[in-house]
């Protein structure tokens, strides 16, 4: 199957499922286009699928192709975001939306207090969309990424979610280091204004 999918047509928006053993290849090939030295491989998505407390979406075109993928993991209390990444032809018709209420909602179904996620801090189109959706910012993680290219550290609280702790991090912080797989988490995201990047 392609990883250059037909953009959808105005207004359309693909269903979203559950990913499969059979979406991987093509997860792994778009995350690689996305993401160059930081993408995860196959076998992270297949470690990814098998592992509790993980749940992982897919769009596809009526044709196939790949549109966009999201995960996300929970536990102790807590989940995270481990990626939302959409396809450049389809960007800019809500799908990232869409794949970051599909992790939103698999916290909350797992009563999980928040939902924590990691971002490129220059990549303004996915900080736009998390913004929307109620994410602010917790910490910086310093070349995280990278020489030069830090995380930025978010979260987002349900609605009548427990109150913040005060940790050693600060008011609202637990203080405690944040792991979110193997690789850590990747993000980009469609926003209505333009095309973002990787």
């Amino acid at each position: 199957m392609t990883t250059a999918p037909v953009r959808p047509p105005a207004g359309a928006l693909p269903a979203l499922r559950p990913m499969r053993w059979w979406d991987v290849a093509d997860v792994a090939a778009l995350e690689a286009e996305l993401f160059g030295p930081t993408a995860w491989s196959a076998e992270t998505f297949w470690s990814e699928l098998a592992a509790p407390g993980r749940a992982y979406w897919v769009a596809r075109d009526d044709e196939g192709g790949l549109l966009g993928y999201a995960g996300a993991a929970a536990a102790g209390g807590d989940a995270d975001v481990q990626t939302v990444a959409t396809a450049p032809a389809a960007r800019g018709r809500g799908l990232g939306d869409a794949l970051l209420t599909a992790c939103e909602d698999h916290a909350t179904a797992l009563g999980a207090g928040a939902l924590l996620l990691e971002v490129e801090a220059g990549n303004a189109p996915a900080l736009r969309l998390y913004h929307r959706h109620g994410f602010v910012q917790v910490a910086r993680r310093r070349d995280y990424y990278g020489p030069g290219s830090d995380a930025l550290v978010l979260r987002r609280r349900p609605p009548g979610g427990p109150p913040p702790a005060d940790g050693p991090g600060g008011p609202g912080t637990t203080g405690r280091p944040r792991t979110t797989g193997t690789t850590g988490t990747t993000a980009t995201t469609d926003d209505p204004d333009g095309a973002p990047t990787p």
